[in-house]
């Protein structure tokens, strides 16, 4: 019996089909490689209120208050899913600005149907 050989995923195949593909999955991908390399959970994977190390694109950066107090907010997009990094306290932090690349660890959970990480340690990747 002979086997067939597994389908190449690079040569002419894979070249069209990253012509075929949407620039949003080609980017996607690309941020999902990335995570991966780094080390980091797929955000899709995080959650019930465990510590998680996630790596991604900041989206957006908001200053917000939250209890009276400021937060600083920022969502990060890694390919998979979306969580909310929230700085409590903070109205700014140098770095942390829209498009910039970020590893962040610490506890997620999940409020009003959003994964969120409060106050996550957090390291500025330099862009690819």
């Amino acid at each position: 019996m002979s086997t067939a050989p597994p389908p190449r995923r690079g040569g002419l195949r894979g070249f069209f089909s990253r012509l075929a593909s949407p620039q949003s999955e080609i980017e996607a991908q690309e941020l999902r490689k990335d995570a991966e390399q780094t080390g980091a959970t797929p955000i899709a994977a995080c959650g019930g209120r465990r510590r998680f190390c996630v790596a991604g694109t900041l989206r957006t950066v908001t200053l917000r208050p939250r209890g009276g107090a400021p937060s600083l907010e920022a969502e990060l997009y890694d390919g998979s899913d979306v969580i909310d990094l929230v700085w409590l306290g903070r109205r700014k932090i140098a770095g942390i600005e829209p498009g910039r690349i970020v590893k962040a660890e610490g506890l997620v959970s999940v409020q009003d149907g959003r994964k969120v990480m409060f106050n996550p340690r957090y390291e500025l990747r330099p862009g690819s």
